[in-house]
């Protein structure tokens, strides 16, 4: 009798690559392994004891996300490890911005043709952003879906749960006297990407160019800074009231999402930690001030509303977890029907 599997295979799919794949990542997704929750792939769906975790009469806290058009500069590049990386942080920061911690992940992974070693690199990046969020990667699905796709291209999603106690779900309690601390990124992390496309054609950009201490397509590959850890030790230890998670729509689209109809942060620019990719991108777009805050992240990843009396201490305290932290602003009374970000 004829292989069905052969069948299969002629019509585009080859189920052996899509079995290699689960045995090579393996051991990275259980590296990934943490409380309430031991990694093994190939079942059906994957388990978490939320009271091993700590989490027995806390909320859920689901999101999902995507890398975007970034995937695109990965295939023309080849490199799939920080996208996979970039996958994890869109969705933790998320939750984190509940005041969540993350608990497990799962990823999808889409392409035409399944080429082995690309898919692992993307999944051994996808296992690091774990273990950099705390949270265990437990599963996913690979979708070969041959005349869909064109060779090489690919598309990823990814699906995170949290946890937060019910008392400490954010924002909460944001008052007018809070201090803005504004969280360093990393790069231009995972947003605003089709521009940054569109510029590097139209200005016809050379990409392994030096770039600092990189090619100018290694900065813009930076995968997206993850804050969990260090973020979540501040939440537990002072006051603090509200996270943003500075994604599309940039700065002055996210922070107005901690803040109560009738407050405004007033935020000072040159306050904002420096970045020098989004000064070439501003340069190179010609855009303004408010065009780059109303579209990149423009050098932070995250803005926290704190007590004021607290600020400086969780400023320390970032620091001395690894993180560029600084005081950018104030909230305050929002006038009239006026703007709920006021950068100046």
């Amino acid at each position: 009798m004829e292989d069905p599997r052969a069948r299969y295979a002629a019509a585009g799919v080859n189920v052996e690559a899509g079995d290699s794949l689960v045995e090579r990542i393996k051991p990275a997704a259980a590296s990934t392994a943490r409380p309430g929750c031991t990694p093994s792939l190939g079942g059906f769906a994957g388990l978490f004891d939320l009271a091993a975790a700590g989490h027995a009469d806390s909320l859920l806290v689901a999101s999902t996300d995507g890398v975007g058009t970034k995937l695109r500069l990965a295939v023309e590049l080849g490199m799939h490890r920080g996208v996979g990386i970039d996958l994890v942080a869109m969705c933790v920061n998320d939750v984190l911005a509940q005041g969540a911690e993350p608990l497990l992940f799962l990823d999808y992974y889409a392409t035409g043709k399944l080429e082995v070693a690309a898919a692992a690199e993307v999944v051994e990046g996808i296992a690091e952003g774990c273990r950099q969020a705390g949270c265990a990667l437990v599963g996913g699905e690979t979708a070969e879906m041959p005349g869909h796709y064109a060779r090489g291209d690919y598309d990823l999603a990814g699906f995170v749960v949290g946890a937060v106690p019910r008392n400490r779900v954010l924002p909460k309690d944001v008052a007018v006297g809070d201090a803005l601390i504004a969280l360093a990124s990393s790069g231009a992390h995972s947003n605003g990407y089709s521009l940054i496309r569109r510029l590097a054609a139209d200005r016809n950009w050379d990409l392994s160019a030096p770039f600092e201490d990189v090619t100018l397509g290694e900065a813009l590959m930076t995968p997206t800074r993850i804050y969990v850890k260090p973020v979540l030790a501040a939440v537990a230890a002072h006051p603090v009231h509200g996270i943003a998670h500075i994604t599309g729509g940039g700065i002055t689209g996210n922070v107005p999402r901690m803040l109560a109809d009738d407050q405004c942060a007033a935020i000072e620019r040159d306050l904002l930690p420096p970045s020098k990719l989004m000064a070439f991108l501003s340069e190179q777009g010609d855009l303004s001030p408010a065009e780059m805050e109303a579209t990149f992240n423009c050098g932070t990843g995250l803005v926290m509303a704190v007590a004021a009396e607290a600020a400086d201490a969780v400023v320390a305290d970032l620091e001395a977890a690894g993180e560029t932290a600084v005081r950018v602003g104030t909230v305050v009374e929002r006038e009239g029907d006026g703007p709920q970000c006021l950068i100046s």
